[in-house]
């Protein structure tokens, strides 16, 4: 059996995929939040995540490499042993669904290397 390729992590998410997290976020709360909410979302704990349970917890279905560039995309970043950025997720309460406000893709790319695989992240709950 062929051991899986390990997934090489970024320290910390960069500036583009707060901006990103941004955009997402633009579409679920106040554009008059949004500020403080990404200063929040850049202070918030990291933590480490099995990308399966990731997954469960934001209620997204798993996009493979045919379904989304992207996903295809980090995929070969993982085979080519490139570092991924973190993802940053975001529970909104009531609810306490989480949203993946930056990472979608990394998360279903690094599931595809493994369904256990660690994913690091800032988590914030608002």
């Amino acid at each position: 059996m062929a051991k899986p390729p390990k997934v090489r992590w970024l320290d910390e998410a960069e500036e583009k995929d707060y901006a990103a997290a941004r955009s997402y976020l633009s579409l679920l709360v106040p554009s008059g939040d949004l500020d403080r909410l990404i200063d929040a979302l850049k202070q918030a704990p990291s933590g480490r995540w099995r990308a399966k349970d990731i997954l469960r917890a934001t209620r997204l279905p798993l996009l493979g490499a045919k379904q989304s560039e992207e996903v295809a995309e980090k995929l070969e970043k993982i085979r080519a042993n490139e570092r991924l950025s973190p993802v940053l997720i975001v529970i909104l309460r009531p609810d306490g669904v989480a949203q993946i406000a930056d990472g979608y893709h990394r998360t279903c790319a690094a599931y595809l290397a493994h369904e256990d695989t660690l994913v690091p992240g800032r988590i914030l709950f608002i």
